[in-house]
């Protein structure tokens, strides 16, 4: 069964897209610790960051340096935290979090309750 991110991916399960090209994918958390908390996904559905080949991985990445650079230019922010945790979803990620100290990127915090039209705001400030 493919995972809930190759189900957004796909287009099966809806989301606050941000960016995409052939090989990734960058959406909206739906349960940000801050504004602009983005996910960033390989397409091809790989569980562990680490089993992913090298030049899927370092492609990724410099994926995810353009996402934090427009994230860094549109939301008010000191740094983009990057963060791989990848329990949660059976599918390698990575979070992109603004952030303006250490502690905007506690996981065990309360998540911010945004409306969709919040949510669309900032992913269109975000997209390319």
């Amino acid at each position: 069964m493919a995972s809930v991110f190759s189900r957004i991916i796909a287009g099966e399960i809806p989301s606050y897209k941000v960016a995409e090209d052939d090989n990734y994918y960058a959406f909206l958390d739906i349960n940000p610790l801050t504004k602009g908390h983005t996910l960033v996904v390989p397409k091809q559905e790989v569980d562990y960051i680490f089993d992913l080949d090298d030049r899927t991985l370092a492609g990724m990445m410099v994926f995810a340096k353009r996402v934090a650079a427009k994230i860094r230019h549109e939301i008010a922010c000191k740094r983009v935290a990057i963060v791989v945790l990848g329990l949660e979803v059976p599918h390698a990620h990575i979070h992109l979090i603004p952030i303006e100290s250490e502690n905007d990127v506690d996981f065990h915090r309360e998540k911010l309750h945004l409306t969709p039209e919040e949510f669309q705001e900032i992913a269109s400030k975000l997209a390319e």
